[in-house]
This record gives structure tokens, C-alpha cells and sequence, in this order.
């Protein structure tokens, strides 16, 4: 840290500039003694990336912040907030601490906190900060998770990582044996210091595969944001003793939209097909992710449209946790239909379909935006159909 930063002009500047050109900032002489004009730049794109995410850090005077990728990286308030609710207990240990925003919300849940990050500059900014947050019941250990855990005897009601992606892994498959730490090579050894471990991964995570790399996951956590798929979350336990359940929440402006189900029964069950009737449902993104495809349809009563194109029909109204459009009509795929379309303005989506939505775009010159839905999928026969709908 560069505690030159936190003096009061150079605080002041911050403040009234965070909105500032980056590379006017760059490339002007430097304004302070002490702080060059980079340093001067991280703290002004750190800051601006607060203001939708971290809030609370955005608008405390005097935070000293990291550089952007860390900011990008971190979890967001909202979601740090919802991880929180799922633990209780007089301990924590965070074993990836970081800039220390879950450990923030873990600080108002648990009695204490212990924030391990092996980074000691970003652990150093972490502590400085929780001063000028108000916190006073974490403590700061500048070392490596596990470490920590090896050279001790301390045990906590609950341990959370967030292992982060290496560098050397190529594509978008990854395992959790490819992130630091590796947790599953590691679990044997966590479990020696608590009961109740949580899990943060990245979106991209294969649940099935992690299943199977982890031992005893009693849930999963699926959490979107403004249906955007943010984190994935699994917590753990020394005994289990029950299903797995798979929880998903979209969280939305002042609202939580949540759907649950077993995995087992998800595994087993069974939904009708239908064609299109009345009403179509669409499931949010994290419902999509967590692979509910049957539950959410045998929960509510309603019929798939096809095997994969995770569509669901009803006759009559039902409360869905995703988007709900009211049917107007149903065509074949076909030059007739399609030519009948052409030069519309709409909003599409596809769903099992060959076609991507900028090729159907280019190639009948529909424009986006307006008040109809075309939804390009197959129906039960396998046969391509366009359901024109309206948004309830």
C-alpha cells in the first residue's frame, strides 16, 4: 500500500474525478508527490467499477482500493449478501479472502472471522479497509488458506473458498482440480478443521463433474443476477445424510425469485409433451443452469414442448420463476411463414434450433425491439416451428 494515497488532496481528487478519462489521467504529469500517475489511475477504475457493484465501498470516504481485475474478479455486494444467509455459527475462516467483500457480510453472520489471503499487499488493503468500514470482528492472516490450516489445530463452524482459475488452463471446461487452491486434492484436510465447508466456483463449472470431484455436497446454490448466472455455489458437509438438493435464485431488483428441487427426483422424473397451448414459459438463467429441466415442469404442472428445447406450455395462467408469454399463433418453419415475417420487428430467441438468432436476423432482415417474441425451436416431432408470442 502507498500511503500517500490516503492523503487528503490525493483523497479529494478521487472523489470528484472517479468518472475522469483513464488515459487523460495517464498521460499528464503526475499531480501528487509520492503517487505516480498509474497509481492515481488504478484507484480512479477501481472506484468507478464500485459504484453498481460494491456500493458500500463506493460510497465510504477514505477506501483504498486494488487495481480493476481484482474489483472484476471480487463477488458483488448482492451476491455476497445471499452467501451469508447460508451460514451461522461463532466462526469462519475465508481461506481466499481477497479485496474481502464475502468476508464483509460473513462478519455480520458469525462472531468471528479470519480473512487468509496470500497476497499481502491486497491482505494489508483488505484490513485498512474494514477499519474504515466499521468491522471489528475479522482478523487478517497474510498467508495461504491452507497453510494457515496445516500450521494450526483451530477448528471453525464453517470454511469458504473461492479457488481461483489457473493460468495454465486452456478453454472453457475446467475442474476444480485446475483452481488454486485445489480444494478436492485438499478436502481431507479442510474437513479436519470444520464441519461445514462452502463453495464458491465460477459459472462455467460442470455441476455433474464437480459432484463428482467433491465429496459430500449436501446443496448447491445457482445464483443469477438480473438472470445472468454469477456464481455456483456448493456447501459441504462432514455428514450429509440427506438428497441433494439444488437450490437457483435470480435475483432481481428488490426481489429473490427462488426454485428448488431434489437431484435425485430430477434424475427420475418424468414430464409431458405437448404442443404449444395457451401460455409458454421460458425457465431464468439459473434454473437453466442448474439443469431442473423436469422438476420445474412437474412442479408446476405444465408440458415441454420437446425433449430439448426446455420450453414449457400450459392452457391456463401459472407463476413461473422466468419469463411467461402469452401464444398468438404457432407456424411451421417454412419459406411461406418466413417470407410472411420478413422486414418485421421483433424479438427472437431459439431454443434446439440450427439457426443462430444473427443469421435469422440477417437473413429476413427482422429488426430487433417491439412488442412481439418469436421463438424458432422443434416441437415434440422434431419438426422446426416459429410460436409468436406476447410477453404477460
Amino acid at each position: 500500500m502507498n500511503e500517500t494515497i490516503l492523503n487528503t488532496g490525493v483523497q479529494d481528487f478521487i472523489n470528484n474525478n472517479w468518472n475522469a478519462d483513464i488515459m487523460s489521467v495517464l498521460l499528464k504529469k503526475p499531480f501528487f508527490k509520492g503517487v505516480s500517475q498509474k497509481e492515481l489511475a488504478e484507484q480512479l477504475e477501481a472506484k468507478k467499477k464500485c459504484k453498481n457493484k460494491l456500493p458500500t465501498w463506493f460510497g465510504t470516504p477514505n477506501i483504498y482500493y486494488p487495481n480493476k481485475l481484482n474489483i472484476e474478479q471480487t463477488s458483488s455486494e448482492i451476491t455476497a449478501a445471499y452467501k451469508a444467509q447460508l451460514i451461522d455459527g461463532e466462526s469462519l475462516l475465508d481461506m481466499t479472502g481477497g479485496f474481502g467483500v464475502d468476508s464483509f457480510y460473513f462478519s455480520k453472520k458469525v462472531g468471528q472471522v479470519t480473512h487468509c489471503e496470500v497476497d499481502k499487499n491486497l491482505s494489508q488493503m483488505a484490513a485498512y479497509n474494514f477499519e474504515k468500514l466499521g468491522v471489528t470482528n475479522c482478523r487478517f492472516e497474510p498467508k495461504d488458506g491452507i497453510h494457515f490450516l496445516e500450521g494450526g489445530h483451530q477448528k471453525f463452524n464453517w470454511i469458504f473458498a473461492d479457488p481461483s482459475r489457473r493460468h495454465d488452463v486452456k478453454g472453457k471446461v475446467f475442474r476444480l482440480e485446475d483452481c488454486e487452491p485445489n480444494i478436492p486434492k485438499n478436502l481431507d484436510s479442510i474437513f479436519n478443521h470444520t464441519d461445514c465447508i462452502l463453495l464458491k466456483t465460477s459459472p462455467l463449472l460442470d455441476l455433474t463433474l464437480a459432484v463428482k470431484e467433491l465429496k459430500n455436497v449436501f446443496q448447491i446454490h445457482v445464483i443469477a443476477v438480473q438472470n445472468e448466472v454469477k456464481e455456483v455455489l456448493f456447501i459441504l458437509k462432514k455428514e450429509v445424510g440427506e438428497a441433494l438438493k439444488v437450490s437457483t435464485v435470480n435475483l432481481k431488483r428488490g426481489e429473490e425469485i427462488h426454485f428448488e428441487f431434489q437431484l435425485n427426483s430430477e434424475k427420475a422424473g418424468e414430464v409431458d409433451y405437448s404442443t404449444p397451448e395457451n401460455y409458454l414459459y421460458e425457465p431464468n438463467a439459473a434454473i437453466l443452469k442448474a439443469g431442473g429441466f423436469n422438476s420445474v415442469g412437474m412442479q408446476l404442472g405444465l408440458k415441454k414442448i420437446a425433449p430439448h428445447s426446455h420450453l414449457y406450455t400450459s392452457q391456463d395462467l401459472v407463476d413461473f420463476p422466468g419469463r411467461i408469454f402469452k401464444i398468438q399463433d404457432v407456424r411451421p418453419y417454412t419459406k411461406g411463414t418466413m417470407k410472411a415475417l420478413k422486414g418485421t420487428k421483433a424479438n427472437l430467441t431459439i431454443r434446439n434450433f440450427p439457426e443462430s438468432v444473427q443469421q435469422l436476423r440477417k437473413k429476413y432482415q427482422i429488426s430487433d425491439g417491439g412488442d412481439n417474441y418469436f421463438f424458432f425451436s422443434t416441437d415434440r416431432n422434431g419438426d422446426k416451428v416459429v410460436i409468436n408470442c406476447t410477453k404477460v
